[in-house]
């Protein structure tokens, strides 16, 4: 049992010249404690607080006992560190992200953590205040002109001011995260998915063919392979193996403030290889010919890669040649069609989540569960056959054939 305990400083030379002083300066300060609390902490260090009346030194020392107890003891003197402290200390140890990432995790301390929490003791925020902050969230303008802030965005500032809180429990500042467990705004789904079938994905890659032949390359390699646009037009020709009929995907382009592009780690710093279907390898073939080792797949006008403006002039003439404006269509939707298509093909989820690059297939199965809406009746079929079988086999006395799955 730890030990904890209470000393009256009543007679303590100290105390006694600290009342002098607070009545000599008119009372106008708080009085000094009479009461002190005094513990040793885990690692055998004494500790101390001083409390103004003896229920309170009292409380105190049950809730030190208790933390000792349960092995969640927090130094008192660190859990008086200042919000803005630990945001700082946490952004200046950020390992991971990109340098986009790193910014935007800048920009929302600066405008909306920062402001709020910055003179905060950390032991003093708790879930309610957490709350009322995301609800203060909720009501801030957003980017465009008379609107709200968008759900999306409220999250992402919530999560940062959550990892914050990580790093301060991590620490041993607090014992509990505060942003943890909060009803957050629900997301919108950035717009309904659009799948096109094979002929959709043909008419539209021919049209932007029709622009420069190696334009519906790109279609038909988005269309069925769904990496993203930064990596797309980051693929140089060195990372193409067509005799395995394969694309190593190793880096993306990405844009930050001022607008500059540049190469980066692929999201989630997952490098992938991607399977080519036959019939684009012919195509990437002759789209790499003539092309030096190392330069980029799919350019502008020059030999530097193709910028998503570029892309934009170009897509947009194709969609509505292709007969399929009005239908939301984006170039980043072409991944849904990657995902279904691959799905209608047999692709298993981490399959589809090794294609895309998600980070965990629960993310996969998140966006595109909906697609394998027959899995649970091929099981439910599977396991009558298999049960079926072992009765049979019980009743006659031989031994049932496990039933493979086709």
């Amino acid at each position: 049992m730890a030990r904890v305990w209470i000393e009256d400083r009543s007679e303590h030379s100290e105390y006694v010249a600290a009342m002098e002083k607070w009545r000599a300066s008119g009372k106008k300060r708080r009085a000094p404690g009479r009461w002190r609390v005094r513990w040793y902490a885990p690692d055998g260090s004494p500790k101390s607080k001083t409390c103004p009346t003896k229920p309170d030194a009292e409380r105190e020392r049950g809730r030190i006992e208790t933390q000792l107890n349960g092995g969640t003891y927090r130094d008192p003197s660190r859990s008086d560190t200042l919000f803005s402290v630990i945001c700082e200390d946490w952004f200046s140890n950020l390992r991971r992200p990109g340098v986009r990432t790193r910014e935007d995790y800048r920009e929302i301390l600066d405008l909306y953590v920062l402001p709020y929490w910055g003179d905060w003791k950390v032991s003093a925020i708790d879930w309610e205040s957490v709350d009322e902050w995301i609800t203060h969230l909720d009501k801030l303008p957003g980017r465009k002109a008379e609107t709200t802030m968008s759900a999306a965005r409220v999250i992402k500032i919530f999560r940062v001011g959550g990892m914050v809180a990580k790093r301060a429990i991590r620490q041993k500042m607090i014992a509990e995260n505060p942003f943890k467990d909060h009803e957050l705004p629900v997301t919108g789904d950035g717009g309904e998915h659009v799948y096109l079938t094979h002929e959709e994905v043909e008419r539209l890659a021919a049209a932007a063919g029709a622009v420069r032949p190696e334009f519906g390359t790109l279609v038909r390699l988005k269309a069925y392979c769904g990496p993203r646009w930064g990596e797309i037009s980051a693929i140089k020709t060195d990372r193409l193996t067509l005799q395995k009929r394969e694309i190593r995907i190793v880096e993306a382009w990405s844009k930050v403030k001022g607008g500059t592009r540049i190469l980066k780690d692929t999201k989630n710093h997952e490098r992938r290889t991607l399977p080519v279907p036959v019939f684009l390898c012919a195509e990437l073939k002759a789209v790499a010919a003539g092309k030096k080792r190392g330069e980029f797949l799919f350019t502008g006008e020059g030999t530097e890669a193709i910028t998503y403006g570029e892309w934009r002039g170009v897509w947009a003439k194709a969609v509505k040649a292709a007969g399929l404006d009005g239908r939301g269509l984006t170039p980043h939707k072409l991944r849904h069609t990657a995902a279904s298509l691959a799905i209608a093909s047999g692709a298993n989820v981490k399959d589809v989540q090794t294609m895309l690059g998600h980070k965990s297939a629960a993310m996969t199965l998140d966006v595109y569960g909906h697609l394998w809406p027959e899995g649970l009746h091929q099981v439910a079929g599977r396991l009558d056959a298999a049960r079926a079988a072992a009765l049979a086999a019980s009743a006659t006395g031989e031994e049932a054939t496990p039933a493979l799955a086709a």
